[in-house]
């Protein structure tokens, strides 16, 4: 519903951005943040939001979100995952080049900003593919890419033929000015593993992916990087070495920021301990230290964003061998309550969590998002953080079930989700 004035009142306004931590009233006019504390001369509100004992916050920029099931072909379900992100206070999502779609052509990135735009429930930005149809080998159009409106390239899970194609693709990208995008793993070590390598995938007989196919592939590239000079975001970081080797990287000066994904903040390579596919995830859920060495990251800045990486699945990808099934969690709404949790554990503090979801994925990106500096976009979400609300149908948007959280309860809903001052969700 579309309101031109409107004030959210009485609510905790969290902005890390800005370093704001205070009670106050915001003013949105236009589809913008136009004042906070304060009300502007003549400011007559259409629509008044009670934010009272709630947080308010900017929407949160989600660096890893795919929007369809790589096996269901329903535009409708799409749909469903717009509404989802909505609901999690979700605006902007960057979505990996390998979703059902390989984004390797102005013309897929054209699509997917309109059907973003048609649905009005978040704002899409396509990561352009590094290599054509992903192949690992040939570099894609990234000038075209650039231009269609992709801010960066990567090659999603999909491998990468060699170093010297790696060296070739960064230096293309830094060329157009691009953010080269990349989850280390390397498949020779990789093999066929679907667990991590551990006592767990040992007693259920799992082929396991060792800790080191990360940490050498994240060796090379952080090499290549200080080769090239070019901006490198390493995406969804699942070990303790890694990450000490990342710490280190960006203390010598070189361009590179890291995420993880929000279920690796908590879980570890027990939760497949029965067999559960719904912990079949990419890369592998690891060990105690390795969540620890996570967590470091998460709260001395090494790593500086939480992202949904959302994967939506149908109910059959999960009726198989765990060995056969497709990784992936279904993700988007449980952003907030996974990092409130991290925030209840005392692992991050509460700003820190909000700055995780908002300012720093914004940062890496370099958009006007994550923050509500009088001027920006009314990207906003209202936030009951003492809300208690279990994952089932009555809250489940999005139209893949596979989470290893159904049924479980949490603390933490999204009450409002504002897109550009309109209002895209609401309790």
């Amino acid at each position: 519903m579309s309101y031109d004035r409107i004030l959210i009142d009485q609510g905790r306004i969290i902005d890390p951005a800005n370093n704001v931590d205070a009670v106050a009233p915001l003013y949105i006019a236009g589809g913008r943040v136009v004042a906070l504390g304060r009300a502007p001369d003549g400011f007559e509100p259409d629509r008044v939001i009670d934010a009272r004992d709630r947080l308010v916050c900017p929407g949160f920029v989600d660096l890893c979100a795919r929007l369809r099931s790589p096996d269901v072909e329903d535009a409708d379900a799409e749909f469903a995952e717009y509404r989802a992100a909505a609901a999690g206070g979700v605006t902007t999502m960057l979505c990996p080049p390998d979703g059902s779609l390989v984004i390797d052509s102005p013309a897929v990135v054209r699509l997917l900003r309109e059907q973003a735009q048609n649905a009005g429930l978040g704002k899409v930005l396509p990561t352009g593919a590094l290599t054509r149809g992903l192949n690992g080998q040939d570099l894609s159009e990234m000038g075209a890419l650039q231009q269609a409106g992709c801010l960066a390239v990567g090659n999603g899970d999909a491998p990468v033929a060699n170093a010297l194609v790696w060296r070739r693709a960064l230096e293309y990208a830094g060329f157009h000015g691009l953010l080269v995008i990349a989850r280390p793993e390397d498949v020779s070590l990789k093999g066929d593993g679907c667990v991590h390598e551990g006592w767990v995938g040992s007693e259920l007989g799992l082929p396991g992916i060792p800790a080191c196919a990360e940490t050498v592939a994240l060796a090379q590239l952080l090499a290549l990087v200080e080769q090239t000079g070019v901006r490198v975001h390493v995406n969804r970081l699942s070990t303790a070495r890694a990450v000490d080797m990342l710490a280190l990287a960006q203390a010598q000066g070189l361009p590179v920021s890291a995420d993880i994904a929000i279920h690796h903040a908590h879980l570890t390579e027990a939760a497949v301990g029965n067999f559960d596919a719904n912990a079949h995830a990419v890369p592998p859920f690891r060990t105690v230290d390795d969540r620890a060495g996570l967590i470091k990251g998460l709260s001395q800045g090494v790593i500086c964003a939480l992202c949904s990486d959302h994967h939506p699945l149908a109910l059959d990808a999960r009726q198989d061998a765990f060995q056969a099934t497709l990784p992936g969690l279904a993700s988007l709404q449980m952003l907030l309550p996974l990092a409130l949790r991290l925030v209840e554990e005392n692992e991050v503090t509460l700003s820190r969590a909000i700055a995780l979801l908002t300012s720093g994925p914004a940062g890496v990106l370099g958009i006007e998002a994550g923050t509500l500096t009088p001027g920006v976009s009314a990207d906003v979400c209202v936030i009951d953080s003492g809300r208690e609300w279990t994952v089932n149908e009555s809250f489940w948007l999005s139209c893949g079930r596979n989470t290893p959280y159904w049924n479980k309860a949490f603390k933490g809903l999204v009450t409002h989700t504002l897109i550009s001052g309109r209002l895209a969700s609401e309790l």
